[in-house]
């Protein structure tokens, strides 16, 4: 709301209908309170089962991102239609993340047979002229993921021992 006020000359982040609006918000709150704290726990899950079941959990959200891409584009590039908008940039800020959470597991979350339309619009969105520049790197975050996992291992074991 504040770069749409503060910046009216330019294209809307957010989308002017209000239910879109509302949609769009809805969405990024999913992913910031549901999603991504699944996408995390992959990375610090105690066993086989609790990985399967944050996997699953990450899936199942991707599923619905898919649903959610579909009716939010209406067949167009982004959530936000031709150009990136609020929700573009929500969730395309996990996105550098996301490929860390595949290249640490080896596997693809985000799969061209269980979510077609999310995949082009990550390539979409990445190579986007606004976002390729500050995207991060795979294999840099992926070095600073290893310190942030050993840091909450070694809080998670030092709480066990009190």
């Amino acid at each position: 709301q504040y770069i749409d006020e503060a910046w009216s000359s330019g294209p809307s982040i957010l989308p002017s209908d209000p239910c879109e609006r509302a949609v769009a918000r809805f969405w990024a709150a999913y992913l910031d309170d549901k999603w991504f704290p699944a996408v995390k726990s992959i990375g610090v899950a105690k066993g086989e089962e609790a990985k399967k079941a944050a996997i699953a959990q990450v899936e199942e959200g991707l599923a619905l991102m898919e649903e959610a891409y579909g009716k939010c584009s209406k067949g167009k590039g982004y959530f936000g239609g031709d150009e990136v908008g609020y929700l573009d940039i929500a969730f395309g800020s996990f996105l550098g993340w996301l490929r860390v959470t595949e290249k640490f597991n080896a596997m693809k979350l985000l799969d061209e047979g269980k979510t077609p339309g999310l995949v082009k619009w990550a390539d979409r969105f990445c190579s986007h002229a606004a976002v390729k520049d500050v995207m991060p790197d795979t294999d840099k975050l992926a070095e600073f993921g290893k310190f942030v996992i050993a840091k909450i291992r070694a809080a998670g074991a030092a709480a066990e021992m009190h």
